[in-house]
């Protein structure tokens, strides 16, 4: 049985999308989910672990509907999505213009695409800071969106406390682990959508390993203040969120990115690229190469990529491949110079 049967057989009549959202995320979402399973160890491990290649996708273009395709089509993931209830996981930590969030049109086309590969349900999930969600959701036009495109929407901000289970990763430098939003250790198939951005506030780059951060609570204990008063640990601290679970497919707009300063603003540089995968690692490996082939501060120029801290803290915790040569770059053919560019700077 789907969320919203289950919200519609609770509340007695058909619930339309702003009240769906405040209602799904007001009630237990263990009702909502129900004894559908949680994915087991073995899915939420990276699908690689170090030991064997991925394939990361490069694609050169000027039309973000094309890039996300052509980028999917080229991962083993035909029929990863038929079926399946999707959780999309996007960059809204505020409602700045692309690249400090998700640009309205990556979702769209992502939203698309899942449709065209006969996702059964697809819901949107996201905390946002410092500002609130709903305000980050309604001035990005993220409600009307989910009217017209029929996805919904899970506050991360409104999930009670029984639907923020405590996990405590046994390598990890949290004091006492963290909460997180349940429906992303819970949904069958997560697809998280990143930007590709530099960090001037302790984090150095954001991509797909810091979209994480989004799923730990703002409310009740401050987990933002202990990431980042942990000068020494933050950046490995991130890595740490990411043992609680595994994206399905990850797609990172790389259209335009920042090449210093961030996350919200900074300098702009135009790539043109869409970049797709399933490894967090690979894919933030790829985006640190772009970086570095288009020129960006001294944290990205001087430090190899592998190691960064956030890349080395994954590696470490075998969320993702241990080094450049376990990285298969695909693409168009727009995209081949691009690539060498990335191979030479991975």
């Amino acid at each position: 049985m789907k969320v919203r049967d289950v919200l519609e057989r609770l509340f007695g009549d058909r619930l339309d999308r702003r009240r769906f959202l405040c209602a799904l995320t007001g009630a237990s979402l263990s009702l909502a989910f129900g004894s559908r399973l949680a994915r087991s160890e073995s899915e939420q491990s990276s699908s690689s672990d170090g030991s064997g290649s991925t394939k990361v996708a490069v694609i050169k273009t000027n039309s973000r509907e094309k890039g996300i395709g052509e980028a999917i089509s080229h991962l083993d993931v035909e029929d990863e999505f038929s079926g399946k209830e999707v959780l999309i996981k996007p960059n809204f930590n505020t409602a700045d213009p692309f690249p400090a969030s998700t640009h309205n049109d990556t979702l769209i086309y992502l939203v698309k695409e899942l449709r065209d590969r006969e996702a059964d349900s697809i819901t949107l999930g996201e905390r946002s800071g410092p500002p609130p969600t709903d305000e980050v959701l309604e001035e990005k036009g993220i409600y009307e969106l989910s009217e017209e495109l029929d996805f919904d929407l899970i506050n991360f901000d409104r999930l009670p406390e029984k639907d923020l289970p405590v996990q405590r990763p046994e390598h990890s430098h949290w004091q006492d682990g963290f909460r997180v939003a349940r429906p992303i250790i819970e949904s069958e198939k997560v697809v998280s959508t990143c930007c590709l951005k530099t960090h001037q506030y302790g984090g150095e780059f954001t991509m797909s390993l810091k979209l994480s951060v989004g799923i730990i609570p703002r409310e009740g204990y401050d987990y933002m203040g202990e990431l980042h008063s942990s000068t020494h640990h933050m950046r490995e601290m991130i890595a740490e969120i990411n043992q609680v679970y595994s994206p399905d497919l990850i797609v990172m707009d790389a259209m335009e990115v920042f090449t210093d300063g961030g996350p919200s603003s900074g300098d702009r540089k135009a790539a043109n690229l869409i970049v797709a995968g399933t490894d967090r690692v690979a894919i933030d490996a790829v985006g640190l190469a772009v970086l570095k082939s288009l020129g960006s501060n001294r944290e990205i120029m001087e430090t190899d990529v592998f190691q960064q801290e956030q890349i080395r803290r994954a590696v470490e915790l075998g969320l993702g491949v241990d080094g450049p040569e376990k990285i298969e770059l695909v693409g168009n053919r727009p995209a081949r110079d691009t690539i060498r560019e990335i191979r030479a700077n991975l």
